[in-house]
């Protein structure tokens, strides 16, 4: 293994990160320090999050900056406002001992302006994230004619966010003659698009196998009936005393009402995501950087650029749509060579998609046993005992208490003072556990047929809709459709699409109701018709109607979703006009409400 001063980082430099504790480079700066220090090489470099990524790109960059030309030479785009203040603050350590070296963070939610003001005082370094440059661009407040070297930190995140437009804006702009390194944690075809329109022969450097998942992590998941999922949630979180993660949730919504529960149940955690303003993301962020918080739970968006080293646990509450945002959720632990876990909560219809995740990170997952309350209440017993026994003791300030302590408790034994402090702490959850039931766990490996019940949740009836994927409908389109054509409250159950035609599940009380409002619609001049399901055992998709007003559904199940909406008939009829959707009433169902009117 080489050292700093091997691979050519200068003296300042070197001093700076000997002073910040690093001793000897990690794989992934091994490999490109030498090529960026070298000129006209463009870079590929695929890595994990917390392989030492910016070290790799600052310090070769840093190294190369002419501090005597008040010009940005070097450009660093990332996606996040977060990332971007962390990579400035990063570099800006690395040059502690680089005089007059300027370092400026660019990015959106604060005052242009400043930024403007500090461009014309002249930079050396632009972090920046694409939306914000670009603007500055347009203003003509940026100059990029003298820049040497581009970085693209998480490429892959920029375009899943839906910069590639601004990306290939801000590049064009940039001189040809420069270095390029683009680092990302998967390689997908949209990252290929952009190497071979920007980059010259580039050398590609892989840190481990192409998206492959980091070796130190260990990934778990636990099948529950969906009704289970957030009780299994509290379970692990209590099984893990000293937990310290993020929950991932699909939607703001969801991401809110898990940190309500989880807070309202005495849980030390908070909520991230995009509802929330710009103050508010960065004091829930400060709160967890410092570990004031045990658990953050957040949407993938909101808590891309948040840096943290020591996480122990990474939890997913429901497996995200694509794989990628699985490796980048799980790369969040496991860092700097520590170990740590993704824990997957799932329902037996996701078991498909860990059969995709485990085939793109090359690895297994184990199937976890869901803890019981005694073996929960155990490890958090030993836990106390284990903060009893290292516990610092401040002689000096507690010893003029302790004569009245000791005569307060002289009557109790050793063992009585032992019972009583471990029932003053645990009463409470030895309380919630001894009566609570155990969860079930789903059984992944029965047979696919007796998953495929055909009968509503109870206090549901399921309804049977003339329209499929054929037909360009998904679960969110079938909802939106609903609430557009019923007025009113409804809730959304079970939502199963076949390729023709699909099932969804409402309210028994709502269920008439929605068939006479959805059965006065069509969608371009095609009616919609909506009618009571009844599941036939032994009939196939083929076979159609079973009978007049009813359905057979012997076919598999493939969505499920949760909709409601609220709305008064006046919306609903504003809804419908302003619609770009090709829904509108039949023109008998327009005649029978004139008469009714």
């Amino acid at each position: 293994m080489k050292t700093f001063e091997e691979l050519g980082v200068a003296a300042p430099i070197l001093k700076a990160i000997q002073e910040m504790g690093y001793e000897s480079p990690m794989p992934v700066q091994e490999e490109v320090i030498p090529f960026l220090l070298g000129e006209d090489n463009d870079v590929i470099a695929l890595a994990q999050t917390g392989t030492g990524k910016t070290a790799a790109f600052g310090l070769p960059i840093l190294q190369k900056i002419n501090v005597d030309i008040y010009q940005p030479q070097a450009l660093i785009l990332c996606p996040t406002r977060e990332l971007c203040l962390q990579i400035a603050d990063d570099l800006n350590d690395y040059s502690k001992y680089i005089h007059n070296l300027k370092v400026l963070p660019v990015y959106g939610g604060s005052s242009i302006e400043s930024q403007i003001k500090t461009l014309k005082r002249g930079v050396h370094v632009v972090v920046a994230t694409p939306g914000r440059l670009l603007d500055l661009m347009n203003r003509k407040t940026v100059n990029l004619n003298l820049i040497k070297n581009v970085i693209m930190d998480e490429a892959d995140e920029m375009l899943n966010m839906g910069f590639t437009d601004s990306i290939n804006a801000i590049l064009a702009e940039v001189p040809e003659n420069r270095n390029m390194l683009l680092f990302s944690a998967t390689m997908p075809k949209e990252i290929a698009n952009i190497t071979k329109k920007y980059m010259k022969n580039p050398k590609e450097i892989v840190i481990g196998n192409k998206n492959e998942g980091n070796k130190n992590i260990r990934d778990i998941y636990f099948m529950v009936r969906a009704q289970d999922k957030y009780l299994a949630l509290k379970r692990i979180a209590d099984f893990y005393p000293n937990i310290y993660g993020i929950i991932f949730c699909r939607t703001r919504k969801e991401t809110q009402e898990i940190a309500d529960k989880l807070i309202q149940d005495g849980y030390n955690a908070d909520s991230l995501h995009g509802e929330l303003s710009q103050a508010q993301r960065d004091y829930v962020m400060q709160k967890f950087r410092i570990k004031n918080l045990q658990l953050l739970v957040a949407t993938d968006v909101a808590a891309r650029g948040l840096d943290v080293d020591d996480l122990t646990h990474v939890i997913n509450y429901g497996l995200p749509d694509d794989i990628e945002s699985y490796t980048h959720r799980r790369g969040r632990t496991g860092r700097a060579g520590k170990t740590g876990i993704s824990i997957s909560i799932c329902h037996i219809k996701e078991k498909g998609k860990i059969r995709e995740i485990e085939q793109t990170i090359k690895k297994k997952f184990e199937k976890g046993e869901m803890p019981t309350g005694h073996a929960i209440c155990e490890k958090q017993l030993f836990n106390l005992v284990d903060q009893i026994e290292k516990v610092k003791v401040n002689e000096e300030e507690i010893a003029s208490l302790m004569p009245q302590i000791f005569r307060k408790l002289e009557w109790l034994d050793k063992e009585d003072i032992i019972k009583r402090m471990v029932s003053l702490e645990f009463n409470r959850m030895i309380d919630y556990y001894k009566d609570a039931d155990e969860i079930q766990q789903v059984d992944d490996h029965s047979n696919k047929k007796e998953k495929r019940g055909h009968t509503a949740e109870a206090g549901y009836a399921r309804l049977f809709l003339n329209f499929g994927k054929a037909d360009g409908l998904y679960a969110s389109q079938l909802i939106e459709l609903v609430n557009k054509c019923v007025p009113g409250k409804i809730d959304i159950g079970r939502i199963d699409l076949r390729e023709n035609f699909s099932f969804f599940e409402v309210e028994e009380k709502e269920a008439k109701r929605v068939m006479k409002c959805m059965n006065g619609f069509e969608i371009d001049d095609r009616r919609i018709s909506v009618e009571p399901a009844q599941g036939k055992k032994g009939e196939g998709e083929s076979k159609g109607r079973s009978k007049k007003g009813s359905h057979n559904e012997n076919a598999p199940k493939s969505r499920r979703g949760k909709g409601r909406t609220e709305r008064s008939d006046r919306d609903f009829r504003k809804e419908e006009r302003d619609s770009s959707r090709p829904w509108k009433r039949t023109s008998s169902a327009r005649e029978a409400r004139k008469k009714r009117r």
